[in-house]
């Protein structure tokens, strides 16, 4: 009945508008807690955690690559 493109698109039209409303509501939040600091301090400390946040996901998929390659290199050397 439906094909596999349009759910696919379906879903990934549903998965934007949910993710979207949680990424507007937290800049709020952060921007908030940024205009009542005067120092900046805490605008370096939001900073440095945002940056200490968005290092490991990018860790994990490097992670699981070299696993992912040492999988497939040692399938390769066991056929050969």
């Amino acid at each position: 009945m439906y094909t596999k493109k349009a759910i696919t698109l379906y879903l990934f039209a549903i998965f934007c508008l949910l993710f979207s409303v949680d990424g507007i509501a937290q800049c709020a939040m952060c921007r908030a807690a940024l205009e009542t600091e005067e120092t900046g301090m805490k605008a370096e400390a939001v900073n440095d955690g945002i940056v200490y946040l968005m290092a490991f996901p990018y860790l994990l998929l490097l992670v699981g690559g070299i696993v992912i390659y040492r999988i497939m290199k040692g399938k390769k050397k066991n056929k050969a």
